[in-house]
């Protein structure tokens, strides 16, 4: 590379599975082969406040990240990692005060000068409500620990980025490039305007300089190119304005990346490498505009959980951009670009009508409903364009014809995760329940409620506890007891759409068999488990709605008892599951089991999420009537399917 070239962004692979030992040999790995920063995916336990052992966690260990149940699994994951000269990125929201707080203590136990440590919190609570589902407490409560942990980094940990503002998941849930950036710098505002308060006046603008925020790249580079570029300038405009920082680096707008994952396809997925890089420079080719960390998915996320061979060849992606190709060589190469200078600006333009609707219904927190509801109607018009073929995807609907990838042949396409990890993972948290000292712990938890109830900075006691050898389960039940537990908005509206194209012959269809049935089909959409990924079944919900059918569906983080329960009250005739945590086999094998002791055997259950076929095959086999991945995009198919699973049953009745 030419000595003015300038340094290139952080390499980074998203990466965490079964247990914390297993994690940090992959993460040791992955730095010896050029990785320059970590980025660690948890497990939804602990995303969520809840430790290995709860009920809610079965099934759920280890699938999507690493499980952290306490000081002693987070001393296991950077074993040999030396922390001071390490820059980490925690993918954390609910309970991302309590991981800082046990990344802080292990930091200490290696003798870092914690002042020292670089890294981010993702802490963004809002998204959550809106996207992802990790939430735990109500909005009010969750924005005040964000600004917390913003507060306590200001005077502990200087270089530390205290929140990322998310929009990944908005544009994962559908959101439009206008929608992602006004709902992105909506959230940002809502936290500076709390976090106003906690800091003195002169700090403030320096702590405008610490936001940072995590974004999206669709395969729609130019677009995206302008909507990173009009990041750019909106967050100069609402810093220099509404909250008067003159200094133009606390005006930066600072992002990480992972590129799109919603467009990654199961059909023909070597393609994925191409949509990969095509994604990736949109992120990297505007200097004025480019990404200081890039993080890329492996081509084979939508099979399953991707090898470390899989996430080598991602990160070799980024390192060939960087440091074979003259890109990082050159100054801005869209300054002064009519075509992109008008794109930006249309971009802006709806961002604000956007930014304007939220500030007057009185801010993000205020607006939840609403944005939730743009994002699901925003998504059906995404998925509806490809379904007509109005948007191409290649080898999805155009192009089908392939020849079979060796990439996917033979058992080891897919990495599976440790089927004992979650055994050893209890164990473990057994005898660290076992060997602590209650007498602290029970002081930590005393110290921990009280300054939950006083508004004391949450940190300090959390801090405490994590040293005390609390456990992630027992903080998050203080916040739970302290601010009550909320439901977030579903944004399926209980009205019809006035969608029409297609629908016509299959609400002919539904109209029959209701009419034969005695009232209205009734479809029961369910998210048992964890996973709060809830873009697919809220689809599938609302097109089961317009087309005719009754539909019961609550939302996300239900129990098979729960669903069960509910299959009972409204006399469903079709019961669908939507899992893509991995954790479908026992969740599944305990509904259906119940099922049948409530005397539902006979109602029929379909499931969609990423399922491996072997998997497949197995819930058909233990009585599951259908079983749909992504590669099944055509919604209105499935809508026949459920429409025939019940028309023999009904017509048999009459």
């Amino acid at each position: 590379m030419s000595s003015n070239t300038i340094r290139p962004w952080l390499f980074r692979t998203y990466a965490g599975h079964s247990t914390a030992k297993a994690s940090n040999e992959l993460y040791r790995t992955n730095l010896a082969k050029g990785q320059t920063g970590l980025s660690v995916a948890f497990d939804l336990p602990t995303q969520t406040g809840y430790d290995s052992d709860h009920k809610l966690s079965r099934g759920e260990v280890g699938k999507v990240g690493v499980p952290l149940s306490h000081l002693g699994d987070m001393r296991a994951l950077f074993d040999n990692i030396p922390l001071e000269q390490m820059n980490t990125s925690m993918t954390i929201n609910a309970t991302a005060p309590w991981l800082l707080s046990l990344y802080i203590a292990a930091a200490e136990e290696q003798g870092a000068d914690i002042s020292k440590l670089q890294g981010t919190v993702q802490n963004d609570i809002i998204k959550e409500y809106l996207s992802r589902g990790t939430y735990v407490c109500p909005p009010k409560p969750s924005l005040r620990m964000i600004t917390d942990v913003a507060a306590y980094t200001r005077e502990h940990l200087p270089k530390w980025n205290p929140m990322n503002v998310c929009s990944y998941h908005l544009q994962e849930a559908g959101a439009t490039p206008e929608e992602e950036l006004a709902f992105a710098l909506a959230t940002a505002i809502a936290v500076l305007d709390d976090l106003k308060e906690k800091v003195p006046a002169e700090a403030f603008p320096a702590m405008v300089g610490r936001i940072s925020f995590f974004v999206n790249a669709g395969i729609r580079f130019v677009t995206e190119l302008c909507k990173m570029r009009a990041f750019v300038e909106l967050w100069d405009e609402i810093t220099r304005e509404r909250y008067g920082v003159e200094d133009p680096k606390f005006r930066r707008f600072r992002y990480g990346v992972q590129v799109n994952s919603l467009g990654l396809t199961e059909q023909q997925p070597e393609n994925n490498v191409y949509r990969i890089l095509i994604e990736m420079l949109a992120v990297t080719l505007s200097k004025n505009a480019r990404a200081r960390a890039v993080q890329l998915p492996a081509w084979n996320e939508a099979l399953g959980l991707p090898r470390p061979w899989d996430q080598q060849w991602s990160l070799r992606m980024q390192q060939i951009l960087a440091y074979e190709t003259d890109l990082l060589e050159f100054d801005d190469l869209f300054d002064e670009n009519p075509a992109v200078e008008r794109k930006v600006a249309e971009l802006k333009d709806g961002a604000r009508a956007e930014l304007a609707q939220i500030d007057g219904m009185g801010g993000a927190v205020a607006a939840i409903e609403y944005m939730k509801s743009r994002l699901v109607d925003s998504n059906a018009a995404r998925i509806g364009k490809i379904e007509v073929g109005e948007t191409t995807v290649v080898g999805v609907n155009k192009w089908l014809e392939t020849t079979e990838s060796p990439l996917t042949a033979g058992d080891g396409a897919i990495m599976v995760a440790d089927k004992e990890a979650e055994a050893d993972q209890i164990a473990r948290l057994e005898q660290w329940r076992a060997d602590r000292d209650d007498a602290a712990v029970n002081d930590a938890l005393s110290a921990l409620r009280a300054a939950a109830k006083s508004g004391e900075n949450i940190m300090h006691s959390s801090i405490a506890a994590a040293k005390a050898g609390v456990t992630t389960g027992e903080w998050g039940e203080v916040m739970r007891q302290t601010f009550g537990q909320y439901r977030a908005p579903t944004g399926v509206s209980k009205n019809p759409s006035n969608r029409t194209e297609g629908l016509d012959e299959i609400r002919s269809r539904v109209d029959a068999v209701s009419d034969a049935l005695g009232r209205r089909l009734n479809f029961l959409v369910g998210k048992p488990g964890l996973d709060g990924h809830s873009n697919g079944a809220e689809q599938i919900a609302a097109r089961a709605r317009d087309c005719g059918m009754d539909i019961t569906y609550e939302g996300i983080r239900l129990t098979p008892e729960e669903l069960v329960a509910s299959a009972l009250e409204t006399k469903a005739h079709v019961v669908g599951l939507s899992i893509l945590s991995g954790s479908h086999i026992p969740l599944l094998e305990e509904l259906i089991e119940r099922m049948k002791d409530a005397g539902l055997g006979d109602v029929p259950v379909v499931a969609g999420g990423i399922i491996p076929d072997d998997d497949a095959e197995r819930l058909r086999a233990m009585g599951v009537a259908k079983v749909y991945t992504p590669k099944d995009f055509e919604l209105n198919t499935i809508m026949e399917d459920i429409v025939t699973l019940v028309a023999p049953s009904s017509v048999a009745a009459e």
